[in-house]
């Protein structure tokens, strides 16, 4: 299962750089990877897994903006199509990597 995160946040104050930039850091030292300007991804073993991931998500969210996060199983997320570009190898597109502790 894949959990993604989009997020549009404000950058018109000092303030608001200040949140983004947390938000951002927390994303990636959880783990997440970008996929695209604001948009990340991490895998997570199973559903219970991914609402955790949410529900820290909304501890962190920052106090202004859009944050939105979609479940996908990993079915759905290797039928991404490629409209431009191409995928890259610094995405994880598999779990055969994968370690359960």
């Amino acid at each position: 299962m894949r959990v993604l995160v989009f997020f549009d946040l404000p950058v018109l104050t000092e303030a608001n750089r200040r949140d983004y930039r947390i938000f951002r850091k927390y994303l990636i030292k959880s783990g997440f990877m970008m996929i695209q300007e604001s948009v990340y991804c991490k895998l997570a073993q199973n559903g219970s897994v991914a609402d955790a991931m949410v529900e820290n998500i909304k501890k962190n969210k920052p106090s202004e903006g859009l944050v939105q996060v979609l479940r996908v199983t990993e079915k759905q997320y290797n039928k991404m199509d490629f409209i431009v570009g191409e995928n890259t190898g610094d995405v994880l597109s598999t779990d055969e990597r994968l370690v359960i502790l």
